[in-house]
């Protein structure tokens, strides 16, 4: 087992960060007319996933991680919420759509469980 250096090290952090080139790639052929919208909306919430896991890493309480993780998980609550808004206006197809929603669910059980560890 290697050892936790920098909130790099953490693959809760790798997959979040997974998930936003993702998110990315699959917006970037949205209409033109959702670059203010959805687009701006699902990439914001996105982003804020990993650095919301990284702010509270770098916390020196474990209630502020635990705060951020939480923070964290609205993010990606959000961002399922617009995933399934993007699919249902065809913006994304059902291949997309399963890629999006597998990974936010393998993070959303990842940051449940370290939550649980630092209770």
């Amino acid at each position: 087992m290697s050892t936790i250096k920098s909130y790099r090290d953490l693959i809760i952090w790798q997959k979040a960060v997974d998930l936003v080139t993702k998110v990315y790639s699959v917006t970037g052929n949205f209409p033109s007319s959702e670059i203010y919208g959805l687009t701006n909306q699902l990439r914001r919430c996105a982003v804020s996933i990993p650095s919301n896991i990284a702010e509270g890493y770098g916390r020196n309480s474990t209630a502020d991680y635990k705060r951020f993780l939480q923070i964290a998980v609205g993010s990606l609550y959000e961002l399922q919420t617009q995933v399934v808004i993007a699919f249902k206006l065809t913006y994304v197809s059902k291949e997309q759509y399963t890629e999006l929603n597998d990974l936010s669910i393998e993070i959303d059980k990842m940051i449940y469980s370290i939550i649980q560890k630092l209770k």
